[in-house]
């Protein structure tokens, strides 16, 4: 199967999401593969989810990390404010639109900022 660019590259930076949401390790690895199937992905391995940055209260929360197939999706939840930054690259075409309602489900952020990147070297 040959597609048109070499990868594609969502970025969505959450206003306020819901504090008990983004705060839960439960709710984020439910997140991740709820997104990896509702995006047509194939997981490789569990999600890796840690809590870091203890030591600064304006960055601490939990980070994710899912590998998948065809590259990964990634993010960084404020403990603080409920914001979060999610990024999902893959060289296999996925639905930008069923993506964000995933997020949308999990943690109905405010506002969410997106940027979307077709990359080809």
């Amino acid at each position: 199967m040959h597609y048109e660019y070499w990868g594609y590259h969502l970025i969505l930076d959450c206003k306020s999401g819901l504090l008990d949401a983004v705060r839960s390790e439960d709710n984020i690895r439910a997140f991740a593969k709820e997104l990896v199937e509702a995006i047509e992905m194939k997981a490789w391995g569990e999600p890796m989810v840690e809590h870091f940055a203890t030591h600064n209260p304006d960055a601490a929360g939990y980070s994710l990390l899912q590998l998948i197939e065809t590259s990964n999706i990634a993010g960084h939840f404020v403990d603080k404010n409920g914001d979060f930054y999610l990024d999902i690259f893959s060289c296999k075409p996925y639905n930008i639109d069923v993506a964000k309602a995933v997020v949308e489900k999990y943690f109905q952020p405010l506002k969410i900022k997106t940027l979307y990147l077709e990359r080809q070297a």
